[in-house]
């Protein structure tokens, strides 16, 4: 599997430029030969060490569970009808079973195994299987803390136990721990081609604050955002949320919102592809005339939030929560004498991910929840924060607003596709 990716997957992506996707067709082939990957290798993993030897998921058309999603082949956009999906791993042989209660496979690898004839009611032909099965703990996905874990719907969820025996009812617990496992992991494979990923985020960034997107006194950041939106499109990308372009400059902000000579711009930015996420955001400065680089106080500020990024990645580790590894960056940064937030978050299926969250912009105190889980190896975070300076020049404060895709593994943490070290200069009039 691994050097099919290598030497066939890789060199697809390798020949595209940053400005045009894949073809649908390849793209599809690489999504299910990560996915084949994934569910081989991985998913075991995760069973074993989330101590659940059964995890079932179910999800009607149109009304997908978040976890189901990524478990579909390329072909299939939606469920069908009801789709169950049964995963029971053998603690003895340590075999797994991958299968679908529905009238097709799954593609290539979740088999369809209801037998029509004999149980015509689907709920039936379940309850046969986990009783044939003895699963020690039937996992489901329902979870307080993280909605992409608690994606079984009421219906399903009463109507699963309302079908099962006694016996069996009281084996059913929540999935969250595998199933946040499951979207928070990536593999070496995703991680192969995921640098080009955000290489094309920072590319059509580069672009955007460029005299190909921008006049100066006639572009506005409304027309920008806009801009980043039809790019994406038409290089055959998607994104998960709107761009935002936004100005600070010496004087206030100006009701038209137009691009100006002095304006620090701050952008937003992320695509989706290959069913795995960006999210990064820079800056750029538009030069006054006569000007050749970014104000002294400016880049002050800016480097000021460089080193915020390195005090937080520097306290990511292993089993550390978010809530410990947000509180110790922020002592760290305060020692410094750096005035910043911090609201880190998990990506990869997800552009806000499941995960631990290291903090939110409105609660730098520690997030329950989601911030009590623990950080683990071979997961994938945007480092998102800001720190406040004052700009002599300005005479008043700027805040410094960064993202970058970065990955932890246990050799430490990593930027995925580098980090902005300079602001981006657009000449003014």
């Amino acid at each position: 599997m691994r050097k099919l990716l290598a030497g066939g997957l890789l060199t697809l992506l390798s020949v595209i430029s940053y400005s045009q996707a894949l073809p649908l067709r390849e793209q599809a082939r690489i999504i299910n030969t990560l996915l084949a990957e994934r569910l081989n290798t991985l998913l075991p993993v995760l069973m074993e060490r989330s101590n659940i030897d059964c995890w079932v998921i179910i999800s009607r058309e149109y009304n997908e569970d978040p976890v189901l999603r990524t478990m579909l082949p390329a072909e299939w956009l939606n469920a069908r009808r009801r789709t169950i999906f049964v995963f029971y791993r053998d603690s003895v042989t340590k075999s797994l079973e991958k299968l679908a209660i529905t009238r097709y496979n799954a593609g290539n690898e979740i088999k369809a195994v209801w037998d029509m004839q004999r149980f015509p009611d689907q709920w039936d032909a379940l309850v046969n299987l986990l009783i044939s099965r003895g699963p020690r703990r039937i996992a489901v996905d329902i979870s307080t803390d993280f909605g992409h874990a608690d994606g079984m719907d009421h219906t399903d969820y009463q109507e699963l136990l309302r079908r099962l025996p006694e016996e069996l009812r009281t084996r059913v617990i929540s999935a969250q721990p595998l199933a946040v496992g499951w979207l928070e992991t990536r593999t070496p494979q995703e991680m192969e081609f995921y640098p080009r990923l955000v290489q094309y985020t920072h590319a059509i960034i580069a672009e955007a604050f460029s005299s190909r997107a921008i006049r100066i006194g006639v572009t506005s950041t409304g027309d920008l955002e806009w801009w980043l939106r039809q790019r994406i499109r038409d290089s055959g990308f998607d994104t998960w949320f709107h761009p935002t372009v936004d100005i600070q400059r010496e004087e206030g902000r100006s009701k038209d919102d137009i691009i100006r000579s002095g304006d620090l711009l701050h952008v937003d930015f992320g695509i989706t592809y290959l069913r795995l996420n960006t999210d990064v955001q820079e800056h750029a400065y538009v030069l006054k005339p006569g000007e050749t680089a970014v104000p002294a106080g400016l880049k002050a500020a800016f480097d000021r939030a460089g080193r915020l990024q390195d005090i937080l990645t520097a306290a990511f580790s292993e089993g550390r929560t978010g809530n410990q590894i947000l509180a110790a960056a922020l002592a760290r940064a305060s020692l410094e004498g750096i005035q910043g937030a911090i609201y880190t978050h998990p990506i990869g299926y997800h552009g806000h991910g499941a995960g631990p969250a290291i903090g939110l912009w409105d609660r730098q105190g520690g997030v329950s929840g989601s911030g009590d889980f623990p950080m683990h190896n071979r997961t994938a975070y945007s480092v998102e924060l800001n720190a406040v300076s004052e700009v002599p020049e300005w005479k008043k404060a700027v805040k410094i607003m960064l993202e970058e895709d970065g990955y932890f593994d246990e050799k430490g943490f990593r930027y995925i596709n580098g980090r902005q070290r300079e602001m981006f200069l657009i000449r003014g009039d």
